[in-house]
């Protein structure tokens, strides 16, 4: 984690980031991001590049309100969820007034897998699952956030998020029990 302090206390510092500093926290974030990105995005690479661009845009931006009530992480991560949560409202918006749903080219996953029917099925249980179980059962359990790091990403209370991930495991295990060979017990 970048530490930033600039002749200074910590709180002021991130106003004070000089560019060679945001490009460091930008490369040691990127990666996390896209990731993070992707998954909420439901696998579209392209889309998910463009709105990790636009989250670091906005963070750059907004770098001087930071007020340090979170980490900056923390603070950088939500940026990206409501980024991603933006996108997925203007791609809504497209599908409601795009003619040509039928003829639209399915986004393309570029990273290999081992079992791509496994993994259609894995990402169509996802897509139904409600936005607010998606964000936390991704936070959670494929970023590996503690529930109360997810709670402040997400902006919401930590019992939130532990409903959301719950109704999300009871729904992902319903979805998939065929994938679990002989009813044996998940935790």
């Amino acid at each position: 984690m970048v530490e930033i302090a600039i002749g200074g206390a910590k709180a002021d510092a991130p106003a004070r980031m000089r560019s060679e500093e945001f490009a460091a926290f930008c490369d040691q974030r990127r990666e996390r991001a896209l990731r993070l990105a992707f998954r909420l995005l439901g696998g579209d690479q392209a889309t998910a590049e463009d709105v990790v661009q636009n989250a670091f845009l906005r963070a750059h931006r907004a770098l001087a309100g930071f007020r340090g009530d979170a980490s900056l992480d923390t603070w950088f991560y939500r940026i990206l969820v409501n980024e991603v949560q933006r996108q997925r409202r203007w791609q809504g918006l497209r599908r409601l007034f795009s003619a040509d749903r039928e003829t639209a080219p399915e986004p393309i996953d570029p990273r290999p897998t081992r079992d791509p029917g496994l993994r259609r099925r894995i990402a169509a249980a996802l897509e139904h699952l409600s936005v607010g179980q998606r964000e936390a059962f991704v936070l959670v359990h494929l970023e590996e956030l503690t529930v109360n790091e997810a709670a402040g990403v997400l902006g919401k209370a930590a019992g939130t998020v532990k409903s959301h991930l719950h109704r999300a495991l009871t729904a992902l295990r319903g979805e998939l029990a065929d994938l679990n060979p002989e009813g044996e017990k998940t935790s």
